[in-house]
């Protein structure tokens, strides 16, 4: 027997070479496992404390993390515009103007369109509710009159609120003014720097820098890519519901379909308050019925008729499932508001992406450390 050939305690032959990379692999499969479940534990904990945290600073955290999603979406058409030798500063202003241009623009065309329509829209409310007190009494509901007089003393209330009370939807600021300032501070800066901000985080996150860069690739790469679904899916709820309108003689369609589609920015939120806009100009201008069939169309848009184009979209553009989505935007909006809504779905395909990706590395080092095994001398 030769020196290099070992024996067991009871002078069994010692395993073979395939035998102990079996038995590692077994080794190095729950060792993963384990550090996988102290990871997820470890980024439950982190971003309960990050969401905490910006809850109780919701006045500064809020604007940064909206300016932080701006940017991150926007950041390719200021690089577009770098390459064409414009200097980062001014295509980050050109950016951040056209931007703000947009917002400008649908604000005006909201209040606008309402606020043309609101003594219409009062005087059919009043009627509608006449008809139906009409219906519940001839089917013996005597408390209809009072019903009835309490919808029609709310109808000014509602929409004294829609037009005024825009300043009070942004829950624990002072105010929107001081919203919207800061996000656009923080959105200049981080579309200006975002590069070197994204070089400084990879440096400083704790983990050898290909990692690092997996991980704010894919993140970057998911929201890019769920607001290019969104994009998507809004285009088409819009352009149903604008020729709905079109179709119904409504007026402004074309208001329609804007708000619609910019409303699908905002998920399940955006679509009830574009759908309550497009009904309260079709009652306005058309009466009950055409508002009834309004809302029927708004319903098939952003209902059966966006099943078929999201299944699509998102399997595209993140990878996952539309139910996954869903769930994921539904639970994550119950336990962190509108921050949650925005970022579940984005953040969700970033870790399956980041997941995949640290796999393939992980699998081709074995693989390249397994071949030089084979290749080493006995």
């Amino acid at each position: 027997m030769s020196g290099l050939d070992f024996a067991g305690p009871d002078g069994s032959a010692a395993p073979s070479q395939a035998e102990r990379r079996q038995g590692f692999a077994v080794y190095e499969t729950l060792q993963r496992l384990g550090s996988m479940a102290w990871l997820i534990v470890g980024i439950v904990v982190v971003l309960v404390g990050a969401i905490w945290v910006l809850g109780q600073t919701s006045t500064i955290g809020g604007p940064l993390v909206a300016g932080a999603v701006i940017a991150a979406v926007a950041a390719p058409a200021v690089a577009a515009l770098t390459t064409r030798r414009v200097p980062r500063v001014a295509a980050t202003a050109m950016v951040l103007l056209a931007l703000i241009a947009v917002g400008v623009l649908v604000v005006v065309l909201v209040l606008g369109g309402v606020s043309s329509q609101s003594a219409h829209i009062s005087g059919t409310a009043s009627r509608a509710v006449d008809k139906v007190q009409g219906w519940l009494e001839d089917v013996g509901v005597t408390s209809a009159g009072n019903a009835a007089q309490d919808v029609k003393k709310a109808v000014p209330e509602i929409r004294h609120t829609l037009l005024t009370g825009l300043a009070h939807g942004i829950s624990g600021l002072t105010s929107i003014i001081v919203f919207l300032g800061f996000t656009i501070f923080s959105t200049f800066f981080m579309l200006k720097d975002g590069p070197s901000m994204r070089r400084w985080a990879e440096r400083h996150m704790g983990l050898p820098l290909p990692i690092a860069q997996v991980v704010t690739g894919n993140t970057l790469h998911a929201l890019r890519q769920y607001f290019l679904g969104l994009t998507i899916v809004g285009a088409f709820n819009g352009a149903v519901v604008g020729l709905g309108a079109l179709a119904l003689h409504v007026p402004l369609p074309g208001t329609i379909a804007l708000v619609t589609m910019l409303a699908s920015y905002v998920p399940i939120l955006g679509a009830w308050t574009a759908g309550f806009f497009a009904f309260a100009l079709a009652l306005g201008a058309k009466g009950p019925s055409t508002a009834l069939i309004m809302a029927l169309i708004v319903f098939l848009a952003n209902g059966p008729l966006q099943q078929i184009v999201q299944p699509i979209t998102f399997g595209a553009t993140l990878g996952l499932n539309p139910l996954v989505v869903l769930a994921v935007t539904i639970s994550a909006g119950s336990l962190f508001g509108m921050l949650g809504l925005v970022l579940a779905a984005p953040l969700t395909s970033a870790a399956v992406n980041i997941s995949r990706d640290l796999s393939r590395m992980r699998d081709a080092r074995e693989g390249s450390e397994a071949k030089l095994e084979d290749a080493a001398p006995i």
